[in-house]
Order: structure tokens, then C-alpha cells, then sequence
């Protein structure tokens, strides 16, 4: 199955939720069933056919560089952001050029999901249009959510296109951090730190941003409370 062979983490934040866990170490290094966040998002990534990754660091950029380094089955490029806080739009703008105009997967570091029927990644790719999407976005039931404390991130018509959600307004989807990109939608971007809504709600504008719905679990793990619960399911899950 084709798709985009590139791929950016987002490791770059200050994980303050997760204190104390995080005073001495970035979120992503926080081990998830004995394997770190970040390595979680990485052999997703792969096994999903990407073969170079890219990660943005910012707090404790030294001891994610070093537990990175310990990879040799993917290219990992480091993108620096240790001068500056750049928010999730800005942190990609940085590392656009590593993607050498290609289309390229976006994971956060502190998602996981336990997969249902097939795998959530091969369902964007298999979904993925370049023609009339300028990002599609992977969308997570909250029935079948954990660690998710919001609304809902976007309402989805039958077609999968996303709206923004209206205000005091639920939607039984969430964005649980995975979904594939296309540079242009960075055309035009501020300079600076900026969030990456502001590009989709202008996509949302010209009918370019769509979701396709993850059949499985997602656990949002941004909590101490939240990597209990993660941990916990995991558990029940594991063979005897």
C-alpha cells in the first residue's frame, strides 16, 4: 500500500501535565507497558512504511537526542527548537524541509491507541487523497477514548470532510494526534510560533480537511492519572 514514506513526532513540549513525571524528563521519554512514548510512536510509524522520521525538541533536548540516537532501524532527523517554544504549526514549519515538498505522516508523542480492525495508520493512507485534501486527520470515537477530557475536536459529515465544532456544542469524535499532511498546507503560514488549527480551520474554509475514524482504543496519555489508566488496559490486554 503506498503513502507517505516521511514522518514528523512532535516531542518538543513542556509536559507539564505530567508532573512530577516529567521534572527531570521529556514527556516522550515516560515508559508506556515498559517501552518509552516515543518508541511507541516510532514502530507505528515504521510499520506503517515510513522510513524517515523527524522530531522536534525543545525541554530536555539532550536526553531525547541520546535516547534516539539508540535507533538504527529508521532514519531520525533531529529538528532544534531548544532557542524557542514554536507551538505545533511553527515546530513544523521549522522541519518542513526535510520533507522535500512530499506529503509526510504527524504523530504526537503522548498518543497511543490499541488497534481494532486493521491498522489506523494503513486507513489514513488508504483514505488519503492528495488532490482534494490538504490534510486528513485520524478521529477517535470518545466511547472508546481514555484520558480525553474535552467536547470533541471537529464534527464529521458522512463523507468524512470535518467542521469546526460550534461553541457549547459536543462531537463524539477527538483528534488523537495522527494524520498526514501535505506542505501546502503551509503556504503562507504566520512566522513564529503558532498553532497548527489555525492552517486546518482555513482547510475547513476551502473544504480540504477531512477525518477517517480509528477502530480501536486511544488512550491519551497526559496525565500521571491518564499513564495509570494506559497502563492498566494494556495489561488486560497482554497474554497470559
Amino acid at each position: 500500500m503506498s503513502g507517505p514514506t516521511r514522518a514528523m513526532i512532535l516531542a518538543a513540549g513542556l509536559g507539564t501535565r505530567m508532573r512530577p513525571l516529567t521534572n527531570d524528563t521529556p514527556k516522550p521519554l515516560v515508559k508506556v507497558a515498559g517501552r518509552a512514548l516515543i518508541d511507541h510512536a516510532i514502530d507505528r510509524l515504521k510499520d506503517a512504511g515510513v522510513r524517515m522520521i523527524v522530531v522536534n525538541v525543545h525541554y530536555h533536548a539532550d536526553k531525547l537526542r541520546h535516547h534516539l540516537a539508540k535507533r538504527d532501524d529508521v532514519e531520525i532527523c533531529i529538528s532544534d527548537e531548544t532557542d524557542a517554544i514554536l507551538g505545533t504549526g511553527g515546530g513544523i514549519v521549522r522541519a518542513l524541509p526535510h520533507f522535500e515538498g512530499e506529503p509526510f505522516f504527524l504523530h504526537n508523542s503522548d498518543s497511543i491507541w490499541a488497534e481494532g480492525y486493521g491498522h489506523a495508520l494503513d486507513r489514513l493512507k488508504a483514505r488519503w487523497n492528495p488532490e482534494t485534501m490538504d490534510s486528513l486527520l485520524l478521529m477517535a470515537s470518545l466511547v472508546t477514548s481514555m484520558g480525553y477530557e474535552g467536547r470533541g475536536d471537529f464534527l464529521m459529515d458522512s463523507e468524512g470532510r470535518l467542521s469546526l465544532l460550534p461553541e457549547g456544542q459536543l462531537s463524539p469524535f477527538a483528534y488523537p494526534g495522527a494524520s498526514i499532511l501535505h506542505p501546502r498546507l503551509f503556504e503562507e503560514a504566520p512566522r513564529g510560533a503558532f498553532p497548527l488549527l489555525q492552517l486546518w480551520e482555513r482547510a475547513i474554509e476551502q473544504g480540504r480537511l477531512f477525518g477517517v475514524r480509528l477502530d480501536g482504543v486511544w488512550m491519551h496519555v497526559g496525565t500521571p492519572e491518564a499513564l495509570k489508566e494506559a497502563e492498566a488496559f494494556l495489561a488486560d490486554l497482554a497474554p497470559a
